[in-house]
């Protein structure tokens, strides 16, 4: 091998781990929102007609189809240069797929850690040297073979790369968990030293659903009073939790920890880093049944909150954990609830004072999720006055059923809601507003045998709406629980991807309508 084709293929491992690497950005973003765990990852990946995996196996075949076409066209010049000319189309489609993929952005954006950018880069790394041994071992098979034949075509397994992306993605991550692990762990322990040894009152929120919200709800309205550190978005993880400590420090007179759990030991481990004083439990519902098993295992798993804690408050579908571990906060309630297109109205009940409570958030959730931030805050020293005061300033949390405006429409964004009783709620809220309502939706996820099940349930909410079903996820369930509930059929229709929805949408909506986006999936759901 002379020194021309050694840096030939270097050159060509190069240019390629690096096209790789960028079409495989993608993946690592949704490695990141399966936890970096390999086996969801693979789970969804391999899951009956996912598009990526499609989009990967169409690339390389393209891939391949063009360089054999153009080395063979360009034979007459000899491998060597029918070689060099067949890169230009070979890495012009990487272009052009990187090109089209702009078209489908996340949903979910990735976040760039620290962590992601290590694995990006290690993946890089391993794509080159991945490159680099298969074109020296083909250049040496070449020799081997000695036909013209096989020299021309031998950079046509090249093609066959993305189709691996996701195996060498979670090759990438096995070796860096090498690392990963361990710093984790410092770095989890740093932070539950540091919440140790805070002055600060500490309090865990879990649930099935609205954690987030009685989470926002009761910064905003204890920030009245206290000086308040909340884990921002839905940081509810041991890592998110020490973020927000390193990032933003414990200069406060309250913590507010959101926690989340998909199996069995996550609360306990939540529980062990921030050692809560009071603890939230907003409800209990199949949300994450597909990995808990049972529902009495996703209330043993919730509950651990109510145990750990010392004082605890449980919403309306979490009575079910009482007992001795509710010891106070068990006297609240939202009473005679009047709903509007501006928000909420009802009468607070708390310690058996009622108070009038109205709010500029919208949805009978809305309201349940205030009176559990509501009974948290008398427990931490409000009075019923100051919280009812406080909850006229409150704004919803984004994409939680948030009211935007455009172009005449009303649009109600629930597009992070996963759960039938939120999905309930939402629909509702619908009603209320005038004009043609609309639902966009891909169903329900995460809810096992119970899918079916649910997402017909779902269905049969959405009868009087109308429909657009987004994708392959759920689907079918809606459409079979919205039919056979006496929904119409020319009310319903389904399209593949949502940027189909939302074309359709502008064509046919006018002034005045209005349009729910309910639980438009993570892009780890979105087939």
């Amino acid at each position: 091998m002379n020194l021309y084709e050694s840096l030939s293929i270097i050159a060509a491992a190069v240019l390629t781990g690096f096209a790789c690497s960028a079409v495989a950005l993608r993946l690592t973003a949704l490695l990141q929102q399966s936890g970096y765990s390999a086996r969801r990852f693979f789970k969804w990946y391999f899951s009956k007609g996912n598009i990526q995996r499609r989009r990967l196996s169409l690339l390389s075949l393209a891939l391949a189809l063009l360089a054999a076409l153009f080395n063979v066209c360009f034979s007459f010049l000899g491998y060597l240069w029918a070689n060099l000319i067949s890169a230009v189309p070979f890495f012009g489609l990487f272009c052009l797929y990187l090109w089209s993929e702009k078209k489908y952005a996340l949903k979910v954006r990735p976040k760039l850690s620290a962590r992601f950018v290590r694995l990006a880069a290690a993946h890089g790394i391993l794509l080159i040297a991945v490159c680099a041994g298969l074109g020296f071992g083909l250049a040496a098979a070449s020799r081997a073979v000695d036909a013209e034949w096989f020299r021309l075509l031998r950079f046509v397994p090249f093609a066959l790369l993305p189709m691996l992306l996701p195996f060498t993605l979670a090759g990438a991550g096995a070796v860096m968990a090498v690392y990963e692990v361990p710093h984790n762990r410092r770095f989890v322990l740093g932070a539950k030293r540091a919440l140790g040894q805070s002055k600060c009152v500490k309090v865990g929120i879990t649930g099935s659903f609205g954690k987030t919200s009685v989470k926002h709800f009761a910064e905003q309205m204890l920030s009245t009073k206290f000086r308040v550190i909340a884990t921002p978005a839905s940081y509810n993880t041991p890592m998110g939790i020490a973020r927000t400590v390193k990032e933003r420090g414990l200069d406060c007179d309250v913590f507010l920890a959101e926690m989340g759990a998909r199996r069995t030991g996550d609360i306990s481990e939540l529980c062990d880093l921030v050692s809560p004083d009071y603890g939230v439990v907003t409800g209990i519902c199949p949300q994450h049944i597909e990995t808990f098993g049972s529902l009495e295992a996703i209330a043993a798993e919730k509950g651990e909150l109510a145990k750990r804690a010392k004082k605890a408050v449980l919403g309306r579908s979490a009575a079910m954990l009482g007992g001795d571990a509710l010891r106070e906060g068990t006297d609240f309630g939202a009473e005679d609830l009047v709903l509007s297109r501006e928000g909420v109205s009802f009468g607070l009940r708390l310690g058996g004072k009622t108070v009038p409570v109205s709010a500029p958030v919208l949805g009978r959730h809305a309201a349940e999720d205030i009176a559990l931030a509501a009974a948290l805050c008398s427990l931490l020293g409000m009075t019923a006055e100051e919280i009812a005061l406080a909850a006229q300033t409150l704004t919803p949390v984004p994409h939680r059923l948030e009211k935007l405006a455009g172009n005449g429409l009303t649009i109600l964004d629930d597009s992070y809601n996963s759960n039938i009783e939120g999905a309930k709620n939402a629909v509702e809220t619908l009603r209320i507003f005038g004009g043609r309502r609309v639902v966009v939706t891909p169903g329900l996820v995460e809810l096992g045998e119970l899918s079916e099940e649910l997402n017909a349930a779902l269905g049969a909410e959405l009868v009087g709406t109308d429909v657009i079903l987004v994708g392959e996820t759920a689907v079918l369930a809606v459409r079979r629980g919205y039919l056979e509930a006496g929904g119409a059929e020319e009310r319903l229709r389904v399209v593949p991807t949502l940027e189909k929805a939302q074309e359709l949408l502008s064509r046919e909506l006018t002034a005045g309508d209005c349009v729910l986006f309910l639980n438009d999936l993570p892009d780890l759901y979105r087939n």
